[in-house]
């Protein structure tokens, strides 16, 4: 080793001691003659003291490093004098004064600073990703993933869980994502697929006799990205076999909260997770990932202005639309500025308007008339209606009332956004704090895109709840799985389900969905074949790593979590991927590139 120590685990135990360092200049002060260094590695920082009376020859090329230089350094451990000890350092009390010094590698000047932490564009850290991965913020969340990983592994492992690896290189398993296809060139114009998850390798594990597997699987979707979304990503791939739902998520649940005490201690959770219906979670938060760490529900006001003389109003309940709201205490004298901005942001969600209900200091049971409140509507409501709403929405004194009419599905779409955007704005969630929670009894099936077509709410390979079974011909709409989703502070975190194991409801399930005949044993054949053989009950959950560390480390994104990311349009600054490749290539590939402009 060029080092005897690691520059961040020198403590006043080794006082006196000569010992060797090495790693990066983070910081470099001249105080006239004497030259102070921090130097960094990835254990951390300690103070190197050059004093040209002690050592001349080092303090003469100390004058030349600068930041991001590599250097190696040999020296005695010191105490540092009485009113230099940095209480923000784990080494803030003792320094290193140098005796030899040698410089390992040089730098050129940092595209950006490496020692602060400062906002730099992300094209720039992602093009400079090396350099971007020497900050002390970066390295700890890789640092935290490594923990998080390593506890998920030995946990599962204390559980007699066998981790088993699968094929990268697959056919083309429709999951809901496009596939990112890779050519064969001993088999020409024929393809693999990377696969978008390890979904039917893995209940052909549990056809195997594997009662208990898992994996920490990379997966591949070629998908429009956003912050919580990569075009690759790496998943807990878990499947269990003779179990009920509450067996998988019994075990997910003590393997997060174990998980949490462990890695991020000074993380809040609720124990245990709740679990809501997906109509449920729909009806009161617009969305089937919550963020749980605050109210703002949303109340069907509908009822409240069955005999309304406001013609909107009037209007929608004429179509079987819905008026619902959400109140925002303490908001009632919000600035017209900043309701103005809900009422556009409603607008670009898809709501016709907002309207909205500020309630005065003065509003009670008995003063509950259109004098104490303002309003964008106040002279089209009532005094009733009035006191009826705020009753049902349960606002009070100096409450903000956010309501949206129209059809069901929009007006939860849109009060759950606006919901989200006014608990990051107004500060209501505690960033401590990680609210978990189960969302169970999704939809098997949602409409296509054309009438009469019908999409997986999750996959197709999901059990319907006892008995749903059989409507899937007559009411496909009405069934519901046995599907149940992780969610976390708004994300969603993992996705799962009981499997069907038998191949004639496996059969009727994709018949629904659209496949042939043919289809169906073209690209199911395999997994159904296997239930011809004796497949057991089973069922699986798929927590994603990068979404999980993203949560407990606090992220706004998943691109932080990951070493080596693409950017949102998918694209890796660093190596300049995707690229071309060259006609040789091609050419054993029997491909040709067809311009399309």
């Amino acid at each position: 080793m060029h080092k005897s120590i690691d520059c961040g685990s020198v403590r006043k135990t080794h006082l006196g001691q000569e010992v060797v360092i090495a790693g990066w200049v983070h910081r470099r002060r001249d105080h006239g003659n004497i030259i102070f260094l921090d130097l960094r590695d990835q254990q951390g920082l300690v103070q190197v003291v050059f004093d040209p009376k002690s050592a001349p020859e080092a303090h003469i090329t100390a004058e030349s490093v600068r930041n991001e230089w590599v250097l190696k350094i040999k020296g005695v451990v010191s105490n540092r004098p009485e009113g230099t000890i940095n209480s923000d350092m784990p080494t803030g009390d003792v320094e290193v004064l140098a005796s030899d010094l040698e410089i390992m590698s040089r730098s050129k000047t940092p595209p950006f600073y490496i020692n602060e932490e400062s906002d730099v564009d992300e094209s720039i850290r992602l093009r400079y990703r090396y350099m971007d991965l020497r900050r002390p913020f970066m390295q700890e969340i890789l640092v935290l993933r490594h923990k998080v990983v390593k506890f998920i592994r030995d946990f599962l492992d204390s559980h007699n869980f066998v981790e088993i690896e699968t094929p990268i290189l697959i056919k083309s398993t429709p999951e809901g994502a496009r596939d990112y296809i890779v050519p064969s060139r001993v088999h020409p114009g024929m393809f693999y697929a990377l696969p978008q998850s390890p979904q039917q390798l893995k209940q052909l594990l549990m056809a195997s006799g594997f009662e208990k597997y898992f994996q920490i699987a990379r997966c591949f979707r070629d998908e429009d990205l956003r912050a919580d979304r990569q075009p690759e990503h790496t998943q807990l791939d878990l499947e269990m076999s003779f179990v009920h739902r509450e067996d998988i998520l019994g075990l997910i649940e003590e393997l997060i909260i174990q998980l949490v005490e462990s890695v991020v201690p000074d993380k809040q959770l609720t124990n245990p997770f709740p679990r809501l219906a997906y109509h449920e979670s729909m009806a009161k938060y617009g969305t089937d990932k919550p963020d749980l760490r605050f109210g703002l529900e949303i109340t069907n006001i509908t009822d409240c202005f069955s005999n309304s003389d406001f013609q909107v109003f009037k209007n929608v309940i004429k179509d079987d639309g819905v008026v619902q709201g959400i109140v925002v205490p303490g908001q009632g004298n919000m600035p017209r500025k900043k309701l103005d901005k809900l009422v556009e942001q409603a607008r670009d969600l898809g709501a016709q308007g907002l309207i909205w209900v500020g309630f005065s200091e003065e509003f009670n049971s008995v003063n509950n008339g259109s004098d104490n409140i303002r309003s964008s509507i106040s002279k089209y409501i009532s005094d009733e209606e009035i006191n009826d709403v705020a009753s049902a929405t349960k606002a009070s004194a100096n409450d903000l009332l956010l309501i949206v009419s129209g059809e069901i599905k929009m007006t939860q779409t849109v009060l759950g956004q606006l919901r989200n955007s006014l608990g990051s704005v107004l500060g209501l969630a505690n960033k401590n704090q990680l609210e978990f929670a189960y969302i169970i009894d999704f939809p098997l099936f949602e409409p296509g895109e054309n009438e009469g077509q019908w999409t997986a709410a999750h996959h197709a390979f999901t059990m319907p709840k006892d008995g749903d079974a059989a409507k899937l011909e007559t009411d496909p709409g009405s069934v519901i799985a046995d599907s149940y989703d992780l969610v976390c502070n708004g994300l969603e975190i993992a996705s799962g389900s009981i499997r069907v194991h038998d191949r004639e409801l496996q059969e009727r399930i994709l018949g629904v969905l659209g496949y042939s005949t043919d289809q169906i044993s073209e690209r199911f054949g395999q997994l159904l074949e296997s239930f011809d053989y004796g497949a057991p009950p089973h069922g699986g959950i798929a927590p994603g790593i990068d979404r999980l560390v993203m949560v407990l480390a606090g992220l706004e994104s998943i691109r932080d979590t990951i070493a080596f990311p693409k950017t949102q349009s998918a694209v890796d600054p660093l190596f300049g991927s995707p690229g071309p490749v060259e006609d040789v290539h091609l050419a054993e590939l029997k491909l040709n590139i067809i311009d399309t402009d």
